[in-house]
């Protein structure tokens, strides 16, 4: 599976999620609103969401104003880590310098408790 189809397809899967899951827009209503987004470092493939308790958004390349990214090394380890995304798998990335967080780690935390109850 590509990774664009992979970021397009984690749209879709917000998206309903948040129209059928009441876990999901619970915290997400907690949450308030996160603007985030995923792509490779040379940013060839890049997809933002935008997340609010009335409505999620996605669109292609990551704009200047969000508040987390995750930049992947290239799109083989971008694809690694979001088929398996566990803490351990996000933690490793960051040791090992394949993946660059971009914004506040605690942005980070809330996004993974939100994307656990997808």
């Amino acid at each position: 599976m590509t990774l664009r189809l992979m970021l397009w397809l984690l749209s879709v899967m917000l998206k309903r999620a948040r129209r059928r899951k009441a876990p999901f827009r619970e915290a997400l209503a907690e949450l308030g609103h996160l603007d985030w987004g995923i792509g490779t470092e040379d940013l060839s493939i890049a997809r933002h969401y935008r997340m609010t308790p009335a409505r999620i958004t996605s669109g292609p390349g990551l704009p200047v104003d969000l508040d987390l990214e995750l930049r992947f090394e290239d799109k083989a380890t971008a694809v690694k880590v979001l088929r398996k995304p566990t803490s351990r798998a996000f933690r490793e990335g960051l040791i090992d310098g394949k993946l660059r967080l971009v914004g506040d780690s605690g942005d980070l935390a809330k996004l993974q408790r939100l994307l656990s109850r997808l």
